[in-house]
């Protein structure tokens, strides 16, 4: 496995130009190889579990952006908002409106994606098309002043057929357009579609995706 550094810099290369950022996915990764790939210029970090997270976090420098990208559930949402940069996973107003409480405690604003299931798995969260729309036009968002959405994320089928994963990217790039000029709440925006990991990555990046979640493709296979 080639260094850290290199792969970091074999990425930054592939997406220049694309407009899609990586976020290095550090679960289960020891602090040393995260102070690695800081050293190496990557500052976004993906977790999935709030209690790595959180006893990450103050180990790292202050500028580096913590993404919570797996299930989040209400009552862990105060361990993470005084320092989270953006939530992927959010597939629920109950859980909009604890970030929504937690960010005002801590005086801050919270960026959130909506997670859309676009999978044909029963173990993957998230809204469907129809339920984000009515989410949207509730009312109840704009009553969240310390949340912004700022996008939506999407995680296709584990699955070895390429065109079945692609297929599932761009229904979501066309949702995420067709929002885009749908009338949307004061304190949500179309900006950001993250969607694509280690495996699915180039097709995620050709159908739009602005944030790919990478973690094995840096770091080496994880342990369980």
């Amino acid at each position: 496995m080639p260094p850290i550094a290199d792969n970091i810099a074999e990425f930054e290369k592939r997406l220049s130009g694309t407009g899609c950022r990586l976020i290095a996915v550090t679960k289960t990764k020891p602090v040393e190889m995260l102070r690695e790939a800081y050293a190496a210029g990557c500052k976004r970090f993906g977790e999935n579990r709030v209690q790595e997270m959180t006893e990450k976090q103050p180990q790292l420098p202050a500028d580096v952006e913590w993404h919570l990208i797996g299930h989040l559930q209400t009552n862990k949402v105060k361990y993470i908002a005084p320092f989270v940069a953006l939530v992927h996973s959010v597939d629920s107003l109950k859980l909009l409106r604890e970030i929504d409480k937690q960010a005002a405690k801590n005086q801050r604003v919270i960026d959130c994606l909506l997670q859309i299931f676009i999978a044909q798995e029963e173990t993957k969260f998230g809204l469907d098309f129809a339920e984000a729309e009515a989410l949207l036009a509730s009312g109840e968002v704009e009553k969240l002043p310390n949340i912004r959405i700022v996008g939506l994320m999407g995680m296709a089928t584990f699955t070895e057929n390429r065109e079945q994963v692609k297929q599932e990217f761009r229904r979501l790039k066309q949702f995420f357009e067709k929002m885009k000029t749908s009338p949307l709440p004061v304190n949500v925006s179309m900006r950001e579609l993250s969607m694509g990991m280690s495996g699915d990555y180039e097709m995620a990046v050709e159908e739009g995706s602005t944030l790919i979640r990478v973690g094995s493709a840096i770091f080496g296979e994880r342990k369980a």
